[in-house]
């Protein structure tokens, strides 16, 4: 029997759905190693085990900080386990137990966060690059999400392939009632779901649904997810544009509203120029929703057939896709067909299975 930590201080992020499935499947499959899940004071009474092998321990270090290191150092060295699997690059590179990382992209390695002071964003950055070049190199094993990813990670921290293993994530179809949000219902509308960033492509997008206006004048396009002053620049590039009354930004929704939307909308658009795995376009394929994609990184590796694809950087070409799906009710079908079968390719349990793997492996070594 080994003992295994789980860092997982992201549980409750936009990430954080990763490491929450890995968790409830690996309490399914393991009933023999011990585990140590290591959460955040907030988080500890929010996170319950499920099996008597698995205990949870206050790890009060954030993430981003240099705290993270001696101190995080110390408190691993004190738990004395076989093996520490970080979900993400942040961790204490001195330290010199065994290891799997798991890489899910390097987005915030290439991307500014314009929400950030741009000094100190820069300056983390850098040192985030130096911790990912560090990590992958002292880890027994390398866990990414896509095939794109693991090309990625080698390419840029110049390690061996073979040390990086794929395990895809997968989508879940919500099991609430859906929930109509009261102002859409028999409206027709575009649906997009997640966090603001640049790399997410939402100002591209906001200037093709203005040029999908003159055609389509009673279209809205609906962007979903907690508001910040990142949403405050579009509400006012849309308003610029002539269509702020036409884009809805809901800030956050439910799991049944979310629902709701994906099963209610004409389309889900995703514009994004960087992705590790492309989570909620799955997502709306499990809920019915044709999926207009960006063909940027990974996308149509886990999408394949089931998108509609365009070229993220020429937004007549955005248009032209958008348009497609809008007005072609075969075509509209059939990506929903598409989509619903892509959709079962995928399995958390399988991921689960596959992380086991790499952790018998990584304490074989």
């Amino acid at each position: 029997m080994a003992r295994i930590a789980i860092d997982a201080r992201e549980i409750s992020t936009s990430t954080g759905r990763y490491v929450d499935k890995l968790l409830e499947n690996l309490q399914k499959i393991d009933k023999e190693n011990e585990y140590l899940v290591l959460l955040k004071p907030d988080d500890y009474e929010k996170w319950q085990p499920m099996a008597d092998n698995f205990k949870k321990i206050e790890c009060p270090f954030r993430e981003f900080t240099f705290e993270e290191q001696k101190p995080f150092k110390k408190f691993l060295k004190k738990l004395k386990v076989d093996l520490a699997h970080f979900p993400m690059a942040q961790q204490p590179v001195g330290y010199r137990g065994r290891v799997v990382t798991s890489i899910l992209d390097l987005t915030t390695a290439r991307f500014t966060n314009p929400s950030k002071n741009k000094l100190t964003y820069w300056f983390k950055q850098k040192i985030y690059i130096y911790v990912i070049k560090r990590v992958v190199h002292k880890s027994k094993f390398i866990i990414t999400i896509s095939n794109y990813v693991k090309d990625d990670v080698a390419k840029f921290t110049r390690i061996n392939p073979n040390k990086i293993i794929i395990t895809y994530l997968a989508a879940d179809e919500i099991l609430e009632p859906a929930k109509p949000v009261l102002d859409l219902q028999g409206k027709d509308f575009l649906f997009y779901v997640g966090r603001p960033q640049p790399h997410k492509n939402l100002s591209r997008l906001i200037e093709v649904f203005a040029l999908l206006k003159k055609t389509h004048p009673n279209l809205l396009l609906v962007l979903a997810g907690r508001k910040d002053q990142v949403y405050d620049s579009y509400v006012q590039e849309a308003e610029e544009l002539g269509v702020g009354g036409s884009v809805i930004f809901t800030g956050y929704v439910s799991e049944s509203q979310l629902k709701w939307l994906y099963r209610s909308c004409k389309a889900y658009v995703f514009p994004s120029l960087s992705e590790g795995f492309g989570l909620p376009g799955l997502e709306a394929m499990v809920h019915r929703a044709p999926v207009v994609s960006s063909t940027a990184t990974c996308l149509p590796e886990i999408y394949g057939d089931a998108a509609w694809y365009f070229n993220p950087l020429d937004k007549f070409d955005m248009q032209q896709s958008i348009e497609e799906v809008l007005t072609n009710k075969e075509l509209r079908n059939k990506l929903i067909r598409a989509g619903r079968e892509q959709a079962k390719k995928y399995s958390w349990a399988k991921m689960a299975e596959q992380t086991l793997e790499v952790y018998k492996r990584a304490l074989a070594s």
